[in-house]
């Protein structure tokens, strides 16, 4: 009797996992690694002694360099695996990005405003939102709106009447634990409004020290103007519009806000574009 002859591989063909599909490894193109869920941007392809890597870039400016292995990536959830870029696009800049970090949407059209809205506190916490989220929120159709203070919030939010359709999200500087607006906060009790905060008594302080050319932020005591104390502590002049203006020029983008800022606007605008439809091109 004729023996048969077996591979090193004793697993059943129907028992072995799927071949991944191959994907191009082309600038722009987002991904996952499998093995630590870095997610990135591809920005470069290199050979190796080796062997082929990769070059990520996660939404705040990180580079991580993995392997090309099979099986190593994630796209949309489905496992694939990476390839060298296509031919054409060797060589290609990566696509331009928005001042958050998002990819640019070139020639997009304005479109009438969803029902949702952003408020925020202030007229310098709007300009900060719109330089570095400003292009996200056009596309998105988002109206950022200040508040001059958010003591009538709860009443704010009577006035406003959202719904499914007309999300509300809201932004509150100094956001912490016994703070009097942690108290106005807690009065909110509404699916569709999202209050969140961040931790700096104000919105200067969001934008990173590094930045602006101080090496921090100076403590201001209690009873004291915060902006003003700012600006006399670090020998500026006590014109605070001009202070802002000076803080604001120093931000080109997201890198230079503190992560404390960043999640909590990502997380308004997720909120307040889920439901309402954006309205049609103008």
């Amino acid at each position: 009797m004729r023996s048969r002859h077996y591979g090193p591989d004793l697993t059943p063909p129907w028992k072995r996992p799927k071949p991944a599909p191959e994907v191009p490894a082309d600038p722009g193109l987002v991904v996952e690694e499998a093995g630590t869920g870095f997610c990135g941007a591809v920005i470069r392809c290199e050979k190796t002694a080796q062997g082929p890597t990769v070059t990520l870039e996660d939404r705040f400016g990180a580079h991580r360099v993995f392997p090309m292995e099979p099986r190593g990536f994630l796209l949309e959830g489905q496992v694939v695996t990476l390839v060298g870029p296509r031919p054409d696009t060797r060589g290609m800049a990566a696509p331009a990005r928005t001042a958050s970090g998002s990819l640019a949407v070139p020639g997009a059209r304005a479109r009438v405003a969803r029902a949702g809205r952003i408020y925020v506190e202030g007229r310098h916490d709007a300009e900060l939102v719109e330089k570095v989220w400003g292009d996200d929120l056009r596309v998105e159709s988002v109206v950022v709106e200040y508040l001059e203070g958010v003591d009538d919030l709860p009443a704010v939010v009577r006035d406003f009447g959202p719904s499914a359709r007309a999300r509300l999200g809201v932004l509150v500087d100094h956001l912490v634990p016994g703070s009097k607006e942690s108290r106005i906060a807690a009065e909110i009790n509404d699916p569709h409004v999202l209050v969140v905060g961040h931790p700096f008594i104000d919105i200067w302080a969001a934008v990173k020290p590094s930045a602006v050319g101080i090496a921090r932020w100076p403590d201001v005591p209690r009873g004291q103007d915060w902006k003003t104390g700012v600006c006399r502590a670090l020998g500026w002049p006590e014109n605070t519009g001009a202070a802002w203006r000076r803080v604001l020029g120093a931000v080109r983008d997201f890198r230079d806000l503190d992560p404390g800022l960043l999640g909590p606007v990502e997380h308004l605008i997720d909120h307040v574009t889920v439901g309402g439809p954006a309205g049609p091109g103008a």
